[in-house]
């Protein structure tokens, strides 16, 4: 059985990256990371765009499918052996999928803006995670459509779980959003 979900911190005005497609220091918090990297320890795929990566000590080991409109169809990522570039005008989710193989378990969605807004019909839980303290003016949002990431998410269906504070010191927090 698959089940998608996507993963995004963003400040407290709502976005995830400054205007230069760059992920602020003010947003990185040890806590965010170890629930996002535990997270991702689950996930039988992680998709994601071409600036945005997870990172961290086992990133090269995870199955990935890179989006991308620089080749035609899929195509192996020379960087990471467990990696495609895909391109979805070329090639369904499905056969995406299946040429990594990971057509079953979790897939994980990371971003960026128009990888988080292609996957919204088909979220069964999205994990928004809010820097309460940190601002980025003139940032980038998680979806490319208008409104806050909670104001995009309801629009398509999801409904917010309970707050969970991740460092309240910090006003660090994840809501789980689910259909």
């Amino acid at each position: 059985m698959r089940r998608v979900e996507g993963y995004v911190i963003v400040s407290a005005d709502g976005m995830l990256a400054d205007s230069q497609h760059r992920m602020p220091d003010s947003i990185r918090y040890d806590a965010d990371q170890q629930f996002f990297q535990s997270s991702l320890d689950q996930a039988a795929a992680i998709i994601h765009g071409r600036h945005s990566h997870e990172g961290g000590p086992r990133a090269d080991r995870r199955k990935r499918l890179v989006v991308t409109r620089r080749i035609a169809v899929l195509g192996p990522d020379p960087d990471y052996p467990n990696a495609l570039f895909w391109n979805p005008q070329g090639a369904t989710f499905e056969q995406a999928l299946e040429a990594l193989g990971a057509s079953d378990g979790m897939v994980a969605i990371i971003g960026g803006s128009e990888v988080f807004t292609m996957f919204l019909p088909l979220y069964d839980s999205f994990h928004l995670s809010r820097a309460g303290q940190a601002h980025i003016p003139g940032g980038l949002s998680p979806f490319t459509e208008s409104g806050t990431p909670e104001d995009v998410l309801r629009r398509h269906g999801l409904k917010p779980g309970p707050r969970r504070d991740l460092d309240a010191a910090a006003d660090l927090s994840v809501t789980t959003w689910t259909r």
